[in-house]
């Protein structure tokens, strides 16, 4: 047995409260290694008494990558506290104990001493990382507004150009705004999504606006206050959330605060909101407007233009908490996005998430964060994250054909061993961005490919995220050309796939309790000849959606038995209805009301 590989640690995503009754307790083993595992669990006052460490509970062998094994078990406890090990029993066939001091052999002088247990001194509900009920439920629409309709030309920038006239540079206006948004409400409503994700409102001198003058004040090229909170009541009455992207990392460079600093040096009043190394502030130009390299002062990535706030400044943090309020207090809305989240302290982000939920319990906030993120959700900081790491491994597979099937599923499945479940429900799953290519020129053009990789995303844990225009087959290469205008032209839209969208989204809120809350299982994993299988399952009622997707030039065939299609292509159904021949580029989604309690505990 490998002892070196096993790992457990209370107080983590190992183990915690996943509801006010019930713990969920994980433990990680190497690969194959481990033929059954045990908790010895009970209450940590009574162990001598009781000696309830001779009731042994199977866990479950659950999500697998290239070199673990993870073993999972929900647990409740009368008196809310919790001591707890493990015994293991290896595919060689010998046995440990495994608890707070490491392994040691299976014996009962070790398992019955208090002090060789993992504890969970109570369950407090306070502490307990928790999730919106409603983003559980949600499919969002990320509009990038500039972009998506032109609602009010009196508000247009100077040098607006004609709707979709050419590809965007980054320095261009079509005139995009709010009242854009408010008039496409019911196409919005038709898709079937109920969040919009809107890339910044606030007043910015740039197109994108992520380089913030006044938090506090809509972008006159978006409209203003009023229109925004007709956008927001309209989108309520139809039971769309809103949520917006704030950035909170950074200033624009026209911002009166770094003006103030630009005139008055170190004896500004906002020296310190600010990272300055040396003064005057300044920088050396080059041809790149967004890089340079010897800037006085710290920035976001090399932009002069973005200088960094310091968040840490008692001033700074009252003035975004107060931001942070206002938008929720007086407009009501759902969700913030945080924008370079990983760049701004810990310390500001507890107080951010202690203001919001005060203000409204159910309020989501979603970090942008592209790599592993633990420290960020312990529940105190964020629900989520921008799950880039998770659907890079789906785009490597299926679009890039960089890794084989197996290390997408190991990649996969690390990356939801690395967080609560709480957390993985809601994590905020996107193939495409405002900072992307987007899907289809990704996939090359091929809409077959890029259904087939819709599919596979919206029926995995989290939630996902439409960005918009790739439901009617827009285009687009890297920043700026992902940002290109929405087509209104319904006969330039790709209506087929319009309607792929809709059937597709949905099925994702039909079953959006299974698809956040169900098991994963993978139950065919071998890359020839090449097609993956795997099962979204309630472990309660035993119903199942089935996902089947053939990713090589071979078809497959699968048994129909008790199983209704939900949605597919690339498919055909034989005379008696009984099997599947599933081709190419080919997927079907199916359900099953008859899966076995055996295969619901695999």
């Amino acid at each position: 047995m490998n002892s070196a590989a096993i790992y457990h640690r209370p107080e983590s995503e190992y183990a915690y409260l996943y509801d006010s009754e019930t713990v969920h307790i994980r433990l990680r083993t190497a690969k194959d290694d481990v033929k059954r595992v045990n908790l010895l669990g009970g209450d940590p006052y009574s162990l001598a008494e009781e000696k309830w460490y001779n009731k042994a509970i199977p866990m479950i062998k659950g999500l697998s990558t290239d070199v673990y094994d993870y073993w999972t078990i929900s647990v409740t406890a009368k008196h809310r506290r919790l001591s707890y090990a493990f015994t293991l029993l290896g595919v060689d066939g010998l046995s440990a104990f495994y608890g707070e001091h490491g392994v040691l052999p299976l014996d009962e002088k070790y398992i019955s001493m208090a002090n060789n247990y993992f504890r969970l001194p109570y369950f407090h509900e306070v502490d307990r990382a928790k999730s919106p009920q409603w983003v559980k439920e949600t499919v969002w629409y990320q509009i990038f507004p500039e972009r998506f309709a032109n609602g009010d030309a009196g508000n247009d920038p100077e040098g607006t150009l004609k709707w979709a006239s050419k590809a965007p540079d980054r320095e261009d206006h079509f005139g995009g705004d709010l009242q854009g948004i408010i008039d496409h409400l019911d196409y919005i409503d038709d898709l079937g999504v109920n969040g919009l994700y809107l890339c910044p409102i606030f007043k910015a001198n740039s197109n994108h606006k992520y380089d913030t003058i006044d938090y506090l004040e809509i972008d006159p090229d978006f409209g203003d206050k009023e229109t925004f909170k007709n956008l927001v009541e309209a989108c309520h009455e139809r039971g769309i959330k809103v949520m917006l992207d704030a950035v909170f990392n950074h200033m624009g460079d026209t911002s009166p605060q770094w003006q103030d600093v630009v005139l008055n040096g170190e004896k500004s009043r906002f020296a310190d909101w600010f990272h300055i190394h040396s003064f005057p502030v300044a920088y050396t130009p080059t041809d790149d407007f967004e890089f340079a390299a010897d800037a006085t002062y710290d920035t976001f990535a090399f932009t002069p233009h973005m200088p960094k706030l310091n968040t840490a400044n008692k001033e700074v943090e009252e003035h975004l908490l107060q931001i942070g309020q206002y938008w929720i207090e007086e407009f009501d809305i759902d969700g913030w996005r945080l924008d370079v989240a990983n760049e701004v302290d810990h310390q500001f982000w507890k107080k951010f998430h202690q203001m919001c939920v005060s203000l409204k319990p159910d309020f989501y906030i979603l970090g942008e964060i592209w790599h592993s993120s633990q420290s960020w959700l312990h529940g105190d900081e964020f629900h989520a994250v921008m799950n880039y790491a998770y659907t890079d491994a789906i785009l490597s597979y299926f679009i890039k054909k960089e890794i084989p099937l197996d290390k997408m599923i190991s990649e996969m499945n690390q990356q939801l061993m690395l967080y609560r479940d709480t957390v993985n429900q809601v994590q905020f799953n996107v193939l495409d961005s405002h900072d992307t290519p987007r899907l289809l020129t990704l996939a090359k053009g091929d809409k077959d490919l890029m259904r087939q990789v819709l599919a596979f995303m919206y029926l995995q844990p989290g939630v996902p995220c439409l960005y918009y225009g790739d439901e009617i087959g827009l285009d687009g290469g890297a920043d700026p050309d992902c940002r290109k205008c929405m087509i209104w032209d319904d006969k330039q839209q790709d209506q087929q796939l319009l309607t792929f969208m809709k059937e597709l989204i949905a099925l994702r809120r039909a079953y959006h309790n299974l698809l956040t809350e169900g098991q994963l299982l993978w139950t065919r994993l071998e890359d020839t000849p090449g097609y993956l299988t795997f099962l979204r399952v309630d472990p309660l009622t035993h119903l199942s959606v089935e996902g089947v997707f053939v990713t090589s030039d071979d078809s497959v065939i699968i048994s129909l038995t008790n199983k209704t299609i939900l949605l597919g292509q690339e498919y055909v159904i034989s005379e008696d209805d009984t099997t599947v021949t599933i081709f190419q580029k080919g997927f079907v989604i199916m359900l099953d009301q008859q899966l076995s309690k055996e295969e619901a505990k695999r």
